[in-house]
């Protein structure tokens, strides 16, 4: 089976836009968007060339996505060595989506504790991925429930490339954004305004998706709904 037959298979085909669109709740998170002025300045130290704050932002999205990724592809051989569809680890692994899902909507205050990593903003652009890796060792309050949320998808998948393709859509919905930012794009800025005055509405949308998740995984109603998507989809192609 090749990856782009994996990515379309069954859980997959849900999996992946919750994935991503978690990376976006994380990036409208009120600990990430209000510091992406300051994480710009970071990544492209004094210079004001566009293309220097543009290779600057790449380079910080590749920083944190090599860590994602990393956890998604542990998180998915975990899911193969120790979990293999057990019922009754999808209870546990539901409930802990759940518990994520109200951290995320301001409950549960021991599970928003945030690890601080520092470095030199003196690096410029050689320094650019590293605070990437900061970022995501960061596990702030916003990052935390989300990404958690994910690496549990990750390791239900009980596959190793499946738990990668997962953690990089969430890179790709927290990265996208990010980079757009440092294009430019005058759209972009104003929705970042728009997000910022409704931020708390996106915190209660996006925990109540992985409260959502956290049900179905709990109920067996997931893997009833993708195993049926595997049957529907079992004869798709996509036409070349």
């Amino acid at each position: 089976m090749n990856a782009g037959e994996i990515a379309l298979n069954g859980s997959m085909l849900i999996a992946i836009p919750v994935a991503l669109l978690a990376g976006i709740i994380t990036f409208v998170s009120p600990c990430v968007l209000p510091l992406v002025p300051g994480y710009l300045g970071y990544v492209s130290g004094s210079a004001n060339s566009k293309t220097k704050v543009m290779t600057g932002a790449l380079l910080f999205v590749l920083g944190f996505t090599a860590v994602f990724v990393s956890l998604g592809v542990l998180a998915g051989t975990a899911g193969l060595l120790f979990i293999a569809r057990n019922p009754w680890i999808q209870v546990v692994l539901g409930a802990l989506v759940v518990l994520f899902g109200f951290a995320m909507i301001g409950q549960l205050g021991f599970l928003q504790r945030t690890l601080k990593l520092k470095i030199s903003p003196k690096l410029g652009l050689a320094g650019a991925p590293f605070l990437g890796i900061v970022f995501a060792l960061g596990w702030t309050p916003c990052i935390g429930p989300t990404l958690s949320a994910v690496l549990v998808l990750a390791s239900d998948t009980a596959d190793p490339l499946r738990g990668g393709i997962l953690a990089t859509a969430y890179s790709l919905g927290i990265g996208i954004p990010f980079i757009l930012i440092a294009a430019g794009f005058d759209w972009a800025k104003s929705s970042v305004s728009f997000v910022k005055k409704h931020i708390r509405v996106f915190n209660l949308v996006g925990g109540g998706m992985l409260i959502a998740v956290g049900i179905l995984l709990m109920t067996g109603l997931w893997m009833r709904f993708t195993n049926w998507l595997q049957v529907v989809t079992s004869g798709f192609q996509l036409p070349l």
